[in-house]
């Protein structure tokens, strides 16, 4: 679906571990989160660097990672990364509601969790899904 945004500068890893098992989880849905944060991972990168996806069995859960080598945020954007509306994107590249869709479908749609790990030169966003699957009242 980003086949077409990866350019020649960009390498991606794929590392996906041997013991994941299914999870109960509304597929599409998870499919728009993995697209909002590749697609920003991309972003961040301007066509060159690497693209890591780490995908883990992590007890009852699943984990996965998405990072990036760009530029990094600072504390304070990566605080306000979830906040609906907020962007650091130049005007007319992005809503700003990426990442809080992507946090509203992990932790509301299926009771996960998303978290940001930022520092200059690199940044990885972990989504960790519980294996029983989706939130209560969904």
């Amino acid at each position: 679906m980003l086949g077409d945004r990866i350019g020649g500068g960009v390498t991606v890893v794929r590392d996906y571990g041997s013991d994941v098992r299914p999870i109960d989880a509304y597929a599409s849905e998870l499919n728009q989160v993995w697209t909002n944060l590749i697609d920003n991972a991309l972003d961040a990168m301007d066509g060159a660097g690497t693209l890591r996806l780490t995908v883990r069995a992590d007890g009852d859960a699943v984990a996965v990672s998405i990072a990036d080598t760009g530029p990094g945020m600072s504390p304070q954007v990566a605080e306000r990364a979830f906040d609906a509306f907020f962007s650091t994107k130049d005007v007319g590249k992005g809503t700003g509601l990426g990442l809080d869709i992507a946090r509203r479908i992990v932790v509301e749609r299926h009771g996960g969790t998303i978290t940001i790990d930022s520092r200059p030169g690199a940044t990885a966003l972990h989504v960790r899904l519980p294996r029983s699957g989706v939130a209560a009242g969904s």
